[in-house]
């Protein structure tokens, strides 16, 4: 009988051991999907200027400041958005030496202003607002996004880090780990 109280005993201390996990907590799932790690943002973020050009991107920055940059697909530039003098803009660049003249490179540009909006998928279906937050118009989903930023000119929604792919009036594409996802604007 008292061998039975001890192993009694000792399976209950074990289970509650067990379930302590070693002492470690797990992270929130807010924290476990996160492809955002704390990364420092090198982006430079302004608006479009009067003097853009097919090849040139006129940025007055938020600190008032007026940059061009050369767009060059040939060197990697990548523009999603279209540059509309006003738009507000993130642009991640190089600076390029050739011809012994120092030329900022845009290498990604994305369009903040263009990326606001209604969007739709077949399984999402969410308002990105300028203030960064994210409306979602679908009462059952289970892990709504409900805030957006741009960090490198990458897309963060929630935790979630995107590259966009594609982005025109009417369409938005975004890249991940996970896949490719493709949106369609709604009025």
């Amino acid at each position: 009988m008292r061998k039975s109280i001890i192993f009694t005993v000792l399976c209950g201390v074990m289970a509650v051991f067990a379930s302590c996990n070693g002492g470690k907590t797990e992270k929130p799932d807010s924290q476990k999907d996160s492809t955002a790690a704390a990364v420092a943002d090198t982006a430079v973020y302004g608006k479009c200027g009067e003097g853009c050009a097919m090849h040139t991107l006129q940025l007055i920055t938020d600190d008032g400041k007026t940059i061009e940059f050369t767009i060059d697909e040939d060197m990697g530039s990548d523009v999603q958005g279209g540059m509309m003098e006003g738009d507000r803009m993130a642009v991640t660049y190089f600076v390029s030496n050739a011809n012994g003249q120092e030329e900022k490179i845009a290498h990604k540009v994305v369009n903040l202003t263009t990326l606001l909006g209604h969007w739709t998928s077949l399984d999402k279906n969410f308002t990105i607002n300028e203030d960064g937050s994210i409306e979602s118009k679908v009462q059952a989903e289970s892990k709504p996004y409900t805030a957006w930023s741009v960090v490198n000119a990458r897309l963060v929604l929630n935790t979630d880090t995107f590259d966009v792919t594609s982005l025109g009036a009417d369409s938005l594409e975004l890249e991940n780990s996970k896949g490719i996802f493709a949106y369609k604007r709604q009025e």
